[in-house]
């Protein structure tokens, strides 16, 4: 009679270290295959961030869209651009933008970077973000506003 090696399966399952259940449960990567085109999402980062950065929009909004780590540094910049407007005594505006031009790379399987210039009344600002496929949808986890 054969050794009972179902039991010995179900013992090595359950004792998995830490490490393999967080690596289970991280985000997985998505090849570019399976992911839409990430224009759509550029163009409404672009205005949601401009958005958020005026006063007009929460950064909750956007966080579906962002890694936890970026979508702090959007939260603790938001509350900068509303300490120095309300030092100034300025309402939050909705902010008026034309994109001038959007630039798009992909330096990897699953990763965009892409450039968007923004021309407002004012000045014209440069928003660089790295997009990732992560767990079947892109998320942006780097954005810098320049």
């Amino acid at each position: 009679m054969p050794p009972n090696t179902a039991g010995a399966t179900s013992r090595r399952r359950s004792h998995r270290t830490e490490e393999d259940v967080e690596e289970l449960f991280a985000p997985q990567r998505t090849s570019s295959a399976e992911l839409p085109d990430p224009a759509p999402l550029v163009a409404a980062l672009t205005r949601g961030i401009l958005e958020a950065l005026a006063g007009t929009r929460e950064v909750d909004q956007l966080a579906r869209w962002l890694a936890e780590e970026t979508y702090l540094k959007l939260v603790q910049r938001a509350n900068l651009s509303r300490r120095a407007r309300s030092a100034r005594r300025m309402p939050a505006q909705r902010p008026v933008f034309t994109v001038r031009t959007m630039r798009q790379m992909a330096p990897a399987d699953g990763v965009v970077e892409v450039v968007v210039i923004v021309a407002t009344p004012d000045r014209t600002r440069a928003l660089a973000m790295r997009l990732e496929g992560l767990d079947r949808r892109w998320r942006a986890t780097d954005i810098r506003i320049l």
